[in-house]
C-alpha cells in the first residue's frame, strides 16, 4: 500500500514540475516514454525522421497541456492519446482528400486471412512503412489502436464505407508485400550452393 502512495505521490510531483515547465521533468517524460511514443509514431509515419517529427510535435503537444491531465488516469494512456492524435492531425493535413469507388469498397471484403500472424514487429513495421498514408493510417487506427469503422471515419473526415475499403486494401498490399519478400527469399535460398 505505501508503494501505491509513493507512485501517487511521485507522479503527482512530476506533473507539478511538469506544470512548472521544469526542464528535468520534461526530459525525464521524454525520455521515459520515448521508446513506447516512438513505436506508436513508426507506426503511422513514412520515414523514422517523419516519426521523429511527430514524436516531437507530440511531445510539445503534451507539455502544453499537462495541467488538462486528470490525477488517477494513466499518465501513459494519456500521453498515448495526444501521440495518436498528433499522427491523425498530421494525416490530416498532408493527405488530399481521396474518394474511393463505393463499388469496390462492396465487392471487398475485410475477412482477408491475417498474413501478419508469423512475423517479426520489426518485418510488419517495415511493411506498414510501405503502405499509402491513407491505407497506413486506417490499418493502425483500426488493427493497432482498437478504433471502429465509424471513429476512423470521424477522425480522418472519411466515410466508414472508405475506412472499411481503406483496411481491405491495406490488408490486400501487406499480403502482396510479404508474398513478394517471400518468393525473394525463396530465390536467394535456392541459389545458394547445397
Amino acid at each position: 500500500m505505501d508503494f501505491a502512495l509513493n507512485l501517487d505521490r511521485a507522479e503527482h510531483q512530476l506533473v507539478a514540475a511538469l506544470v512548472r515547465q521544469e526542464r528535468w521533468a520534461q526530459q525525464y517524460l521524454y525520455e521515459h516514454h520515448y521508446g513506447k511514443m516512438m513505436g506508436v509514431c513508426m507506426r503511422y509515419a513514412g520515414s523514422r525522421d517523419e516519426a521523429l517529427d511527430l514524436l516531437h510535435e507530440g511531445f510539445i503537444k503534451v507539455f502544453q497541456n499537462i495541467s488538462r491531465y486528470k490525477a488517477g488516469t494513466s499518465l501513459p494512456a494519456w500521453i498515448r492519446t495526444i501521440v495518436v492524435n498528433t499522427c491523425i492531425d498530421y494525416y490530416r493535413r498532408n493527405t488530399r482528400r481521396r474518394t474511393e469507388d463505393i463499388d469496390e469498397a462492396y465487392q471487398l471484403s475485410d475477412d482477408v486471412p491475417d498474413v501478419l500472424s508469423n512475423l517479426t514487429e520489426k518485418e510488419i513495421l517495415a511493411a506498414v512503412q510501405e503502405l499509402s498514408p491513407a491505407y497506413r493510417a486506417v490499418f493502425n487506427l483500426y488493427v493497432v489502436e482498437g478504433y471502429s469503422h465509424k471513429e476512423i471515419g470521424e477522425a480522418l473526415n472519411i466515410t466508414e464505407s472508405t475506412s472499411r475499403s481503406n483496411l481491405v486494401k491495406a490488408r490486400i498490399k501487406l499480403q502482396e508485400y510479404f508474398a513478394t519478400r517471400r518468393m525473394e527469399f525463396e530465390a536467394s535460398s535456392d541459389e545458394k550452393p547445397q
